[in-house]
């Protein structure tokens, strides 16, 4: 493994198609752009997010919030109630107090707690919005190398921009709407919205789920270079399949995965699938300064960024936003971030890997494989049938 650096900054944003790009490379990055946005807000600021803690990060965007409220701008926030479970409703009330709105999505219930909105979203007078990895949390600020989480994402400027506040608005109309309620929502939602080269991706439950592997399942059918970092990665069968084809016809397929992980078991689960994509000739590489949250593919020149992973939840049970973005300079940036974070990653080699596995290490990745692929879908779709 390299020597651990910093990802490099002053990267120049993109214009495309009248829609401004800027790569928010770190936490520091991020939380510096968004309360920029927040502070500099005249009408109105949308909120959304999966994880919301109360400590110092969260304070901060939330007392900027209020001073927002208080100087006349409409302020929406949402943050999902089983991801912010910690978060109790009266860390609001000096925002409902200066007259903005609070809302948890999906408030935990018997029958429904199992589909979450895994959404990240920041959209400021309909001018400039924020999307990718990022939670509201204290380990989320850093540079992903000498301390934070890794993780990125992306600040966008222009037409884009209304789609994704629209977006907002059709989720915090229905936060807390029963299920029965919901049904023509997630029938309307789960599906794309095209630009001219752009694709707004509203993944979730429904009638038509998975929108998000479709997509990326048809884009991976004649892809030449494939190049993924994912925090949490359990893709499914027709995925698996679709990269390793890319790899055995000499594509060239890269998988950045966590070292270290929040989420143990579906590291686990993960680590099952390495030997059979080892074979195949993709090439996988474990992230190793900090626990990895980044959600990134690259196929060829266009790129997906958003809140998704590669893995059950986000591909078929969760609420999820992703930007699907065609654009060759835009993707050179993508696969100069790749790079960086190559740099900080240990290579998986298979003879070595093979060696390396216990029969202990072996049931407990078929545990973990069998929980996340099987059970907890299983569960999804019976506790959930009010959100089909």
């Amino acid at each position: 493994m390299a020597e651990s650096a910093a990802p490099s900054a002053d990267v120049p944003a993109l214009v495309m198609d009248n829609v401004h790009f800027k790569w928010l490379r770190t936490g520091f990055e991020a939380f510096s752009g968004m309360l920029a946005a927040v502070n500099a807000a005249t009408k109105s600021i949308r909120l959304e997010t999966y994880i919301y803690c109360d400590d110092e990060v969260g304070q901060m965007v939330r007392n900027a919030l209020v001073e927002a409220a208080y100087r006349g701008v409409k302020v929406q926030v949402m943050v999902d109630a089983l991801g912010s479970l910690n978060l109790p409703k009266a860390f609001w009330d000096p925002l409902t107090a200066a007259g903005g709105e609070f809302a948890f999505f999906n408030p935990l219930s018997r029958g429904r707690w199992s589909v979450r909105d895994h959404r990240k979203l920041l959209v400021c007078d309909d001018v400039v919005a924020f999307i990718g990895g990022f939670n509201i949390a204290n380990h989320y600020r850093g540079d992903g190398v000498a301390h934070g989480w890794r993780d990125m994402g992306l600040q966008i400027n222009g037409t884009l921009v209304l789609e994704l506040a629209a977006s907002f608005d059709a989720f915090f109309a229905r936060a807390a709407d029963k299920p029965r309620r919901l049904q023509r929502f997630r029938r309307r939602k789960t599906q794309s919205i095209q630009g001219p080269n752009w694709r707004l991706i509203a993944n979730g439950p429904g009638r038509r789920p998975g929108e998000f592997k479709r997509v990326l399942a048809k884009e991976l059918k004649h892809a030449n270079s494939v190049l993924i970092i994912s925090a949490y990665f359990l893709p499914t069968w027709r995925l698996r399949k679709a990269l390793m084809r890319v790899a055995k016809r000499g594509g060239k397929v890269q998988l950045i995965l966590p070292a270290k992980s929040d989420v143990p078991i579906c590291q686990l689960a993960s680590r099952r699938m390495y030997r059979m994509l080892l074979r195949a000739g993709v090439e996988i590489y474990e992230y190793q300064p900090q626990i990895l949250h980044t959600k990134l593919i690259v196929i060829d020149d266009q790129v997906f960024v958003g809140s998704a992973n590669l893995d059950t939840r986000s591909l078929w049970i969760n609420f999820e936003l992703m930007v699907n973005l065609k654009d060759a300079p835009l993707a050179n940036q993508a696969r100069a971030i790749f790079e960086e974070d190559l740099k900080n990653s240990r290579r998986i080699e298979l003879k070595t890997w093979r060696r390396s596995r216990k029969l202990w290490d072996k049931l407990r990745e078929g545990w973990a494989y069998f929980i996340l692929a099987r059970v907890d879908p299983y569960l999804a779709r019976r506790l959930c049938k009010g959100f089909e």
